[in-house]
């Protein structure tokens, strides 16, 4: 599998009761989206964007949480003055699934269409 693969795939619902990722899973996948990190004991999906000015940052916000919502899988959303921090986790499962990697890849492919 690779970053291609992974936004080939659409997220599915999660609906709890499934174990979150085991650090070791989430390891695996994070080298398909290279430039996001794990945080807090590999239950959250982070990565920091860089822009050259407040309005660029909210744009790309703006179109992160429009493909988001067309996919029903929501990150955290952090904006400032040429950065937006796009964090994501399962709140069902307090961790990681695969779907917190699929959107990391589709916000890579939105960042790099900027």
């Amino acid at each position: 599998m690779d970053a291609c693969s992974l936004t080939a795939k659409q997220c599915t619902p999660c609906q709890g009761g499934i174990p979150p990722l085991t650090a070791e899973e989430a390891e695996k996948l994070l080298v398909h989206v290279p430039r996001w990190e794990l945080k807090d004991a590999a239950t959250k999906l982070k990565r920091t964007f860089r822009f050259e000015n407040f309005m660029e940052a909210l744009d790309f916000a703006r179109k992160v949480g429009e493909l988001c919502e067309a996919e029903g899988h929501h990150p955290d959303i952090g904006i400032g003055w040429g950065y937006c921090r796009v964090e994501f986790q399962t709140h069902k499962i307090n961790g990681l699934h695969e779907n917190d990697f699929i959107m990391a890849a589709k916000v890579d492919e939105l960042a790099a269409e900027a």
